[in-house]
């Protein structure tokens, strides 16, 4: 951002026009929200980011959770998971149930949402990757409980493209990663037309060091490279467009997070209508308050930021909030923490008042000049994308890697010379600032034997005939144009694991190499 004046007055606004800029809330270009009524006809869903160990623990999570208020659950899968491999494999040792739960197969899906409504609840699930085994997990689950498959709702990640630029959870070269992202999301319309099959992902992007424009830049981008691929796969691109939604980080400098949330509707909009002749399509966002930010010193500093966070989030209009749990820089949530973590949402709905009035920031001169310079900003970006031949070339070149990197340099530099303050670390600390004692618990690699135990236990007592037929089918539907997903749910129905089917598609597809691989 350029630096901030100390005073914004109206001609701050020159050019700028409320009726075409602002609007009204609902109506294009969606500056001020993406419904007339906003918050006072529906809050935002209360969704808590949670997944630990084994599917026993994260289920009895998710369940305190729901008890406590959530109304919406978001899966943390562990690396494993993310990147193909089953517990028992060489490559996933010292890393089963770490960064996320471990999900093996149809048999672990079943224990993770044992209990849970699937058809009342709202269910988020991060992945990207193997994005296509872990939806068929989960809809195999729901057939076997004979749940009617449209009324599940919920969000698949599913975003592919961020993950070569920002968090390397890839697998398949771009070109196959790009074609099962399509065939999700081609299969989900009929199978699950409640479900949003892509959630576009800023919040890896911003976590990884990008700036709130690049945020902003490269997600959008993201979305048009996607809306090209499946138009080339002949889905209709206005529907295409009405089942995305996006995922955003929520940071520290306030006004700036409020103006990115609502420069980031506008010019979505304004893309569609340009770009793609769509018209009347609005931005739907999460948002998650920013990990980053968290700081192990002085822990309970986080109680403030993510406060602050997520208000802005609210006052820049997401649909659906995730608040982090103060402790998460030394430990995983305790019960405790996330507890605190959605009673801040939930006072921020019911107590401060903020929920009562659509867009309460708008037409200040300060709040409308950020909005307005982060549009621009993000619009220079995406020309210049633009002129590399689009997001997929300008990754393949590694140019977006490049200006992530350069951004969270920048940013590491201001932090370490103490131009950029940061409470507790860098600014009024002190020689004791272990924070009540929170601590990582001891892990004395239980959870790991007992899930490598549960996978070869799995494979042993299964039709050997049917899921080695299952596997073969996969890599055949591979070979082929046509759509992976259902030989991919019958490979789940069969006892096939996650790292099966996806070595299966390794096996065709191969594996993306990167210039630092």
């Amino acid at each position: 951002m350029n630096p901030r004046k100390t005073v914004y007055q109206a001609e701050d606004l020159a050019g700028f026009d409320p009726d075409r800029d602002l609007g009204y809330p609902g109506q294009y270009p969606f500056t001020r929200g993406i419904r007339p009524t906003m918050y006072r006809g529906r809050l935002w869903t209360m969704r808590q980011y949670s997944g630990m160990g084994d599917a026993e623990e994260s289920n009895r999570r998710y369940k305190f959770l729901l008890a406590q208020g959530g109304d919406g659950l978001s899966v943390a899968f562990d690396l494993p998971t993310q990147l193909g491999y089953d517990s028992d494999s060489p490559w996933a040792a010292g890393e089963v149930g770490k960064a996320g739960v471990a999900i093996d197969s149809i048999e672990d899906m079943e224990r993770l949402f044992r209990g849970i409504p699937l058809e009342a609840v709202s269910t988020s699930m991060t992945i990207n990757a193997t994005a296509t085994i872990l939806l068929a997990l989960y809809v195999v689950v729901a057939r076997r409980r004979g749940c009617d498959l449209g009324q599940l709702s919920g969000t698949v990640q599913n975003d592919i493209l961020k993950e070569y630029v920002a968090r390397g959870a890839y697998i398949y070269p771009l070109e196959h990663s790009l074609r099962l992202m399509t065939d999700l999301f081609v299969w989900s319309g009929e199978a699950l037309p409640r479900w949003n099959p892509i959630s576009i992902c800023g919040y890896h992007v911003r976590e990884a060091g990008a700036t709130a424009v690049q945020e902003v830049a490269f997600t959008l981008a993201n979305g048009c490279a996607y809306l090209t691929a499946l138009n080339k796969v002949g889905l209709d691109i206005e529907q295409s467009a009405g089942r995305f939604s996006f995922f955003f980080a929520a940071h520290n400098d306030f006004f700036e997070e409020v103006a990115k949330f609502r420069a980031a509707r506008r010019l979505w909009g304004r893309l569609l209508l340009e770009r793609f002749g769509i018209r009347g399509q609005a931005l739907r966002f999460h948002a998650q308050t920013a990990g980053s930010t968290l700081t192990a010193q002085q822990a309970e500093n986080n109680l403030a930021r993510t406060a602050l966070q997520a208000l802005s989030a609210i006052l820049g209009g997401a649909q659906s909030l995730h608040v982090n749990s103060y402790d998460e820089a030394l430990a995983l949530p305790s019960e405790e923490s996330a507890r605190m973590a959605l009673r801040t949402q939930q006072i921020l709905a019911k107590e401060s008042g903020v929920a009562q009035t659509v867009d309460p920031l708008a037409g200040s001169y300060y709040v409308e000049s950020l909005t307005t310079s982060i549009e621009q900003q993000a619009n220079s970006y995406l020309e210049r994308i633009d002129s590399l031949g689009g997001m997929v070339a300008a990754i393949e070149r590694g140019w977006v890697q490049r200006e992530i990197e350069e951004a969270a340099y920048r940013y590491q530099q201001a932090v370490d010379c103490g131009e950029r303050v940061v409470v507790g670390v860098n600014r009024f600390a002190g020689p004791n600032d272990d924070s009540r004692g929170v601590r990582a618990g001891e892990d004395d690699g239980t959870s790991e034997r007992l899930q490598v135990e549960r996978v070869r236990a799995l494979r042993a007592r299964r039709d050997p005939l049917r899921w080695k037929t299952a596997i073969e089918r996969v890599r055949e539907r591979a070979r082929s144009s046509g759509n992976v997903m259902p030989v991919i749910v019958e490979a789940v129905e069969s006892g096939a694991t996650v790292g099966e089917i996806a070595g299966g598609l390794r096996e065709v597809f191969g594996e993306f190499r990167g210039s630092g691989d």
